[in-house]
C-alpha cells in the first residue's frame, strides 16, 4: 500500500552512515521550498516506541532472543506508524523516516536468519502494509560502519550499545542483505554511497529526491 496523499521516504543503511546528518539537511531543504515534513525514527518516534527503544538497544538485555528483538521493532512501529507517518501522511505531508520495514528485513530476517518471507509477513501487519515512495540506501562497508558507531557511542558515552556490540560477520549479512533489497527493488530503493564527504552526499540524496517533491 502507498502513502495516501503524502510522501514518504525512508533512510536505510548500517550505523554510522551519515543517515541522520543526511535527514536533518533533507528537513531543512524541504522547509525552506514550504513543504509540511515530519521526521522520525526508529525504534522510537512515540513516547511508547521511546520506551520500546530503550528494551531494545539498552547494553543490559543482551539476553534478548532474536524473536523478542523482532516483535519489539515491530511493536515500536506499528505504534510510529498509527501515532505519526499514517497521519501526517494523510494530511499530505512529506514524512522522512530513519529506518523503516527495509532495516527488520535486513537486521532480523537475515542478519538474525529468521527468514525474509516470515519477517515480511508479520512487518506487513505492523504498518498495514504501508510502504515508502522513495527509500535511500546509504551504503558504507562494514568496518567503516562498526569503526564510526563505536566511536560515536565512546565519545557521547552513550548507553545505547547492544546493536553495536553485534559481530562483524553479522553486520556483513545485513549490508548484503540491504544490497539484495536494492537490486530486487530498484524503482524504490535507491543506492547511495555514502563514504564521500557529507556535502556530495547530500547532492546525491536531493537528485533522488528533487523528482518526487
Amino acid at each position: 500500500m502507498s502513502a495516501p496523499g503524502g510522501l514518504f521516504i525512508t533512510f536505510e543503511g548500517l550505523d554510522g552512515s551519515g543517515k541522520s546528518t543526511q535527514i536533518r539537511r533533507l528537513v531543512a531543504r524541504l522547509r525552506a521550498l514550504g513543504r509540511e515534513v515530519v521526521e522520525t525514527a526508529e525504534p522510537g518516534g512515540t513516547p511508547i516506541g521511546r520506551q520500546i527503544r530503550a528494551i531494545l538497544l539498552s547494553a543490559r538485555n543482551r539476553e534478548l532472543r532474536p524473536a523478542a528483538e523482532l516483535f519489539l521493532y515491530l511493536a515500536a512501529r506499528a505504534q510510529s506508524t498509527a501515532e505519526t507517518i499514517a497521519p501526517a501522511l494523510a494530511r499530505g505531508e512529506i514524512v522522512l523516516s530513519d529506518r523503516f520495514t527495509d532495516s527488520t528485513l535486513a537486521y532480523q530476517g537475515c542478519g538474525r536468519g529468521l527468514g525474509a518471507a516470515e519477517v515480511q509477513a508479520l512487518a506487513r501487519v505492523s504498518t498495514g502494509g504501508l510502504e515508502p515512495r522513495l527509500t535511500l540506501l546509504l551504503d558504507i562497508d562494514v568496518a567503516t560502519s562498526l569503526a564510526r558507531a563505536r566511536g560515536r557511542n565512546r565519545d557521547q558515552a552513550s548507553t545505547e550499545t547492544r546493536m553495536d556490540e553485534q559481530s562483524a560477520e553479522f553486520y556483513q549479512r545485513v549490508r548484503d542483505a540491504y544490497l539484495a533489497l536494492a537490486r530486487a527493488q530498484p524503482e524504490r530503493i535507491r543506492v547511495i554511497d555514502a563514504l564521500p564527504d557529507s556535502e556530495t552526499v547530500e547532492r546525491r540524496v536531493w537528485e533522488a529526491v528533487e523528482p518526487h517533491v
